[in-house]
């Protein structure tokens, strides 16, 4: 008996997906909730597990093709009698494997991978096929030579040293031996690659937010002084209560979150002629991944402690970073803080995340001269930077709302007594 294989229900804001990559083919024998393909769409990566035991029968739609919710990728044979029978055919059409040949790692009913074929987690496959890159040529440094993320950087660093290498060997080369005849008198490569539709769709939202929004950005300083020297007083404290390190970003989300209380303008949005103003805030945080930008939304902030703000930060960053964000923790979202001071952006004008009316930009902290009481003092000093969009807000309100967020760093009591 065929089991159907569907795309599983998308969204409504998401019309179709990118089948990705199949980690199966006909005639391999599958289990239940055994990932069978990897579908991108402009926001996550799905993984669509088989929903038998059993043997696939047929692909649907290749990799590359555009799927809908519903629509067929694949049947699957069911059964372990079916997933047997495969098994007992691909031993007989394989050459016998000597005592020498066999791994000391394989386990008993594990079916071997194919010589040569190395390892893959989920996130290493969709890295390298991203990268363009032959994963043959990596050593994996995991478990029964898995290969890793570390194995693909390592890999990618060497292969840059190596290049550079060259280059510079290349600078060196004789005068004569540059205007020999049939000399190549310039290496000028060029590779064209498919966006992928997070790319595609980061475009997209940010060129709409441009022709759609009026947006102007504010900017202002704050000494980190006061922020600094408490953390430096409870970190070691609070690590060991929560497990978790106390950053800077906690102490900025809360801050925010003062001024929106003081400032609902800023955590409200625009729809049509109307103007929706949220009594909850649920904060995006820019994050970094091998796909792209996301912004993951911290739902009900005002609600969380500082422990549980800095948890969900870095389990945001862990699920970036594996592609494993699931569609609600990319949907929603209040108000945008976009920290580029972890590249090391010193001043940076960020684009609205639409629907959204403001978005708080952080930047590097550097220690710079400053006057207090009519003494220069070195301080631990970042600039801030609010875009806003000026159809709902003024510009009187985003000055105010960023010199508050200001006022609650320098003097973070005021977060203790909501002042």
């Amino acid at each position: 008996m065929s089991t159907k294989v569907n795309v599983p229900a998308l969204p409504e804001s998401v019309a179709d997906a990118t089948v990705l990559s199949w980690h199966k083919q006909p005639g391999d024998s599958v289990q239940r909730d055994e990932n069978l393909v990897d579908l991108e769409t402009d926001k996550v990566v799905l993984e669509v597990p088989s929903p038998v035991d059993g043997v696939l029968e047929q692909i649907a739609a290749n990799d590359g093709e555009t799927v809908q919710g519903g629509d067929l990728l694949a049947l699957v044979q069911e059964g372990k009698a079916a997933a047997g029978q495969a098994k007992r055919e691909t031993v007989e059409k394989s050459p016998p494997v000597t005592k020498q040949e066999q791994s000391p790692t394989a386990k008993p009913n594990e079916t071997p991978p194919a010589e040569n074929e190395p390892i893959l987690t989920p996130a290493v496959r969709r890295m390298v096929k991203e990268m363009d890159i032959d994963p043959k040529h990596i050593k994996g440094s995991g478990k029964d030579g898995r290969i890793l993320k570390s194995d693909v950087i390592a890999y990618l660093d060497a292969r840059d040293a190596e290049a550079a290498e060259q280059k510079e060997a290349a600078a060196v080369v004789p005068p004569a031996l540059e205007t020999t005849p049939g000399a190549v008198a310039g290496n000028r490569p060029e590779q064209r690659v498919p966006m992928t539709r997070l790319r595609a769709r980061i475009a997209e939202r940010l060129l709409q937010a441009q022709q759609n929004a009026a947006i102007l950005t504010t900017f202002n300083e704050v000494n980190l002084e006061a922020v600094s020297n408490l953390r430096q007083r409870y970190k070691g404290k609070f690590e060991k209560d929560h497990e978790v390190r106390l950053g800077f970003m906690s102490f900025f989300i809360k801050a925010a979150i003062e001024a929106l209380k003081q400032f609902p303008v800023v955590n409200a949005s625009v729809d049509g002629q109307d103007i929706v103003y949220h009594g909850y805030y649920d904060i995006g945080i820019a994050v970094g991944s091998p796909r792209g930008l996301v912004v993951p939304i911290m739902r009900n902030v005002d609600q969380l402690s500082f422990a549980e703000i800095e948890k969900a930060i870095g389990e945001f960053g862990k699920k970036a970073q594996d592609g494993s964000l699931s569609y609600e923790e990319l949907t929603g979202g209040t108000f945008t803080i976009s920290n580029g001071g972890v590249y090391g952006s010193m001043l940076s004008t960020p684009i609205l995340n639409p629907p959204q009316s403001a978005i708080l930009g952080m930047h590097n902290i550097l220690q710079r001269p400053v006057v207090e009481n009519g003494e220069i003092v070195i301080r631990p000093m970042m600039y801030l930077a609010l875009s806003y969009d000026h159809r709902l807000i003024d510009g009187r309100e985003a000055v105010q709302f960023l010199v508050t967020i200001k006022n609650v760093l320098e003097d973070p009591a005021r977060l203790l007594l909501q002042i």
